[in-house]
Order: structure tokens, then sequence, then C-alpha cells
């Protein structure tokens, strides 16, 4: 396969393409505005559908519309803007709809600023509009794991019948790297299905609805939703271990871009002989909480773990989590758009390690 020079967010529309989604519904917002601007361009030429909507609010209910007509759909946005779509998220979940959505961050809170943070994290994984739903979490650290993540997003989202969410910052966004597509043009539609809302002549008509006004039949359907939640956490977990294997001085976590950054830190500190790790989670939700445990248990009990994050700490709950108490948990933020360096993470780990 040829590699193509592409920026993260174009990168992205196009891996939608070869996945089959050809329905956008979409709104502009920095970092993020590529994906809609080269989807515009690219959708007409594979006899794909591309709506400008007026709001995130009207992009999101567009998508639940053509989720359950049974046809792989997508949106896009940026934190600001996938806040305006949590409840019709809430409503798209509990109708079990297929969907992908994508969120490039930026800082915040409020309007904040245009450039990259992480500070999203508990809005995508802790289900951020109403009721007891899960989103599917994915976060890629590089534009080319960003093509090959939004492949399984939409394998994950029809398996599973759940929208999932590919959350990258906005310098996976921005920047550009070389990329092969694992396929050839536009992919395959979605499937035949018993559920969608195709038209009734000649079958039993079927009613998509996320209302159960007795509340007998709302608690059934939060216990399926529930066991399928756990079904993903035992069947779809991803992750990295970088660094060496066996025992190790520290174990950094990070994900995304941060995760990247680390990593280069890591080579620096191990060049001078330390052992150093780093435990990255891909899918944020499900998170790898007994992959981490474990990776934790390499280091010396009286060493914390450090966590690594462009936001004030949110991702370091699900590491405290995974430690059960066990260790301490440590946090390297920042927020604002501020990304820290390879050299800055360095010299903390050498800190930790004096």
């Amino acid at each position: 396969m040829t590699k193509v020079l592409m920026k993260g967010n174009e990168a992205l529309g196009e891996a939608a393409i070869r996945a089959g989604c050809v329905h956008f519904f979409g709104y502009p917002i920095t970092p993020q505005t590529e994906v809609p601007e080269y989807l515009v361009k690219r959708l007409p030429e594979v006899g794909g559908v591309f709506v400008q909507a007026e709001s995130e609010v009207a992009s999101i209910n567009m998508v639940y519309g053509a989720a359950g007509a049974g046809v792989k759909c997508l949106t896009s946005s940026s934190s600001p803007g996938i806040s305006l779509m949590a409840e019709g998220l809430s409503y798209i979940a509990a109708c079990e709809l297929p969907c992908v959505i994508i969120n490039i961050m930026r800082a915040g809170p409020g309007l904040g600023g245009i450039l990259p943070a992480q500070s999203d994290y508990h809005q995508a994984t802790r289900g951020h509009g109403h009721g007891d739903y899960q989103l599917i979490v994915l976060a890629p650290a590089s534009v080319q794991e960003a093509v090959d993540l939004m492949t399984w997003a939409f394998e994950l989202a029809e398996t599973y019948r759940n929208p999932v969410m590919v959350c990258a910052d906005g310098m996976i966004g921005q920047m550009m790297e070389p990329v092969e597509f694992p396929t050839e043009g536009r992919g395959e539609p979605m499937g035949e299905n018993d559920w969608a809302v195709t038209g009734c002549e000649g079958r039993e008509r079927r009613v998509v609805t996320s209302l159960f006004l007795d509340p007998a039949d709302l608690n059934r359907h939060n216990l399926k939703l529930k066991e399928k939640y756990a079904e993903i956490a035992r069947k779809e977990v991803r992750f990295e271990r970088y660094g060496p294997e066996g025992p190790v001085d520290l174990m950094l976590v990070a994900f995304g871009t941060m995760a990247r950054i680390c990593k280069s830190a890591i080579d620096e500190v191990n060049e001078a002989g330390a052992r150093v790790a780093l435990f990255r989670p891909i899918t944020l939700k499900p998170w790898p909480y007994e992959a981490c445990r474990a990776a934790m248990d390499d280091i010396p009990a009286e060493r914390p773990v450090l966590t690594v994050e462009m936001s004030m700490g949110q991702m370091i709950d699900d590491v405290r989590l995974a430690a059960e108490g066990a260790r301490k948990v440590e946090l390297m933020g920042s927020s604002g758009g501020v990304v820290p360096t390879p050299e800055e993470v360095a010299q903390r780990i050498r800190e930790i390690l004096a």
C-alpha cells in the first residue's frame, strides 16, 4: 500500500469513507473544521451525503435519524460542540443505534482556547448526557492510529449497536503524517438488520424509542444495556506497554499525544541507565484496569505511578481505580493548551527517581 501525507482531520474523514460511512452531519468548530471541509468535497465523489447542520444539537439529531434508518453515519466536533450533543447521545445510546463521533479536543472550560488539550476525558468516558449509558471511546496517538481506529470504530458501533467516540486532541487533528489506508475507495455499507426503521411494508413494524413509561420495563432495559457494556469490557479492551519488560523503576500512564511525548522522555532517561515504562490505554472506555494493575506490579512498592495528562487530572481517577489503593498515583498535568515537552517529562521522572 502507498503512504499518503495527510493532516489528521482529513485522514479521519477519508478513513470513515474507506470504512463505508458516506453520511456526515456536522458543524464547523476549531480545531476539527478540516473534517467537514474535507468531507464536503470528498463525499460527492463517492455518492455520499454531507449536511452542514445549523448547530451541533441539530447534527447529533440528524445522526440519530440516519442511524435509526440503518446507515453508517458520522459527526465530528470539538469540546463545546460535543457538550451540545449530550442529550442526543443519550437518546442514541438508549435506542442502541450505531454511529461514530469524532472529538478533536481543545482547551477549556467554557470557550477556552483552540489549542490541544485532553480535558474532555471525563465528558467522554463518564457518559456526559443523562442516564445510565456509556460510549465506547478510542484514543489514537498518531494519525495512522487514528485511521486504524476509525475502521474499528464502525465495526464496534455495528457489533454492539452503540455510539463510539474517537477522542483525539487538537495536535493529532492538525499534524501531518504519512498514512496507509487498509482498503481502496468506498467501503461497504451497513449490513442487513432486524431493527432499522426502513418502512414496514411486508413485515412487522419496528419502533426506535428510548421512552419506557413502565418503570419495570425501563429497569429491564438498563439491565440489558449494563450487560452489553460488561461484554464490551470483557472483549474489547486495548492498551500498549512501552519500554522494558519486567521490573522497572517507574511506570508512567498517558494517552494520545501525551503518550508520544512520554515515549520520547522515557527513551532519554533509559539511555542514561534508568528503567522506565509507559502504560497507554487505547480504549478509554472500557478502560484496561486489570492490565494497568498488572503493569503497576512491576515497580517498587514505595514508588508512585506517574499519570501525565494535558488536563488538571481526569484520567488519574481511572489510574487510581486500577491501583485499588495499593500504591500512590501522582499527576503531572497541564491545561490551557500548554503541551509539556519531553524534556519536562524527563525532568519529572528524574526528580521521582532521585
